[in-house]
């Protein structure tokens, strides 16, 4: 005797919702939204009774179309705005449209885009971030090729671009550390759960001086949690190094060198130290990270580190077609395993903003 083949009305009985709100749960319909709890329910009643959704044929529109997707936090920094030269300059070349999705670092304008993509269909995605939602991510893997542009997570089985963050914060402490700096501070946006990426960044620093004895003298500043709940504006980062920087300044503590999280934070210091008419490197030095475009072109150039932004688009987008051309030869089914991890080695790019702390300075003319 055979089965008995489970549908959605068993699964909206089990659940003690409507069939139509099961349909529109399980679809991912991104344009209505449900309680956590509805959602955990449905979800749960499916599970439990071995409900898969049917198999749906895409558009014949959808499917002809070479198109990517690129989740983005934020357009409002220069880094962001580089990962996109380097995804669609290679798109280009390949044929291939990109669409961007800015989530402005909203978790509910993150989870309606996650929604439409299995109704918008791209080709592939490209996270220029760490996802919000990782599991979700790593499901839809399965279905569309996926890179992430970032930290690399173990956790999850996906194709990533990455960069261990601990590297430019231990290439920052170690350039100021042969300066003589001794007394230094680190500056950023929140260090929140949602942005550990940053928090490594902070700790690669902080253990160089540890490793040299000196931890306690290093005083990290960051802004309030709440500053990534808003939608970000154009100079939303360099204000923040202002901010910080007069902090800084107004505190008890001396310090000769500012490190900032990134060059848009690092602009910002800059600017309150000579209006405040600090000498930039003579008083405090002041190093950055990601050697975005500014970096070079401020009358003092600005000490970063370089990480190959650009590139790093590049290969997520190059990542995304070998996938998708894999998939094109193989029967459906018989698709290689294969995830790809590409890291690139920062580097430490000198300019005028960075020079020996003031007593390290004194000794050397007097030798």
């Amino acid at each position: 005797m055979s089965k008995k083949k489970i549908t959605s009305t068993d699964v909206a009985r089990a659940a003690g919702v409507s069939q139509a709100t099961v349909s529109m749960i399980l679809n991912r319909k991104y344009n209505v939204s449900f309680s956590r709890e509805t959602v955990r329910r449905v979800e749960e009643a499916a599970r439990q009774l071995g409900y898969r959704l049917p198999r749906q044929k895409p558009p014949k529109t959808a499917r002809s179309r070479k198109l990517l997707v690129v989740f983005c936090p934020t357009l409002t920094n220069p880094y962001y705005v580089m990962l996109l030269q380097g995804i669609e300059a290679k798109a280009k070349e390949t044929g291939y449209g990109v669409f961007v999705c800015n989530t402005q670092r909203d978790l509910k304008t993150e989870e309606n885009y996650l929604r439409m993509m299995r109704e918008v269909n791209p080709m592939g995605i490209i996270y220029a971030c760490n996802p919000s939602f990782g599991r979700e991510v790593e499901a839809l893997s399965a279905e569309i090729p996926v890179v992430v542009i970032s930290n690399r997570d173990d956790e999850f089985a996906i194709d990533a671009v990455a960069i261990n963050n601990r590297k430019p914060g231990i290439l920052m402490a170690r350039h100021l550390l042969e300066l003589g700096h001794r007394n230094v501070a680190f500056i950023s946006p929140p260090l929140t759960l949602r942005q550990h990426q940053r928090q490594k960044r902070v700790e690669g620093f902080l253990a160089e001086f540890e490793k040299a004895g000196i931890g306690e003298q290093v005083t990290v500043k960051a802004c309030e949690a709440s500053r990534d709940t808003v939608i970000p504006s154009i100079d939303s980062e360099y204000r923040m190094g202002r901010e910080l920087t007069e902090e800084l300044l107004a505190g008890h503590r001396s310090f000769t060198a500012i490190a900032a999280l990134n060059d848009m934070v690092a602009f910002g210091a800059m600017d309150v130290l000579l209006e405040k008419k600090f000498r930039i490197p003579a008083d405090v030095s002041v190093v950055g990270c990601d050697n975005t475009i500014f970096s070079g072109m401020h009358t003092i150039g600005l000490t970063t580190v370089e990480h190959f932004v650009p590139q790093k688009g590049r290969d997520a987008c190059d990542i995304i077609v070998r996938k998708i051309e894999s998939r094109k030869i193989c029967r459906q089914g018989d698709e290689p395993t294969s995830i790809y991890h590409v890291e690139y080695e920062p580097r430490l790019i000198v300019r005028g903003s960075t020079g020996y702390a003031p007593e390290r300075k004194k000794t050397e003319k007097n030798k």
